[in-house]
């Protein structure tokens, strides 16, 4: 099965997909995040289209408020 490097640590996927299935099937889809995409930032405007294929290193960050 294809794998990529999620927040450092090995994860498989299924099938390549795109940042934002990869995001609703970790269930953070409706939480503000950054994303680096092997070493690129991407804006929200790009995680439908850019792809998750094998081998890919993907960082997530999610934002909380707080004080």
């Amino acid at each position: 099965m294809p794998q990529i490097t999620l927040n450092g640590q090995p994860h498989t996927i299924t099938v390549p997909i795109t940042i934002a299935s990869l995001l609703e099937s970790l269930d953070i889809s409706r939480k503000p995040v950054v994303v680096e995409l092997n070493g690129n930032a991407l804006p929200p405007s790009e995680h439908s289209t850019a792809e998750v294929t094998d081998g890919s290193k993907v960082e997530l960050i999610t934002l909380a408020a707080g004080g």
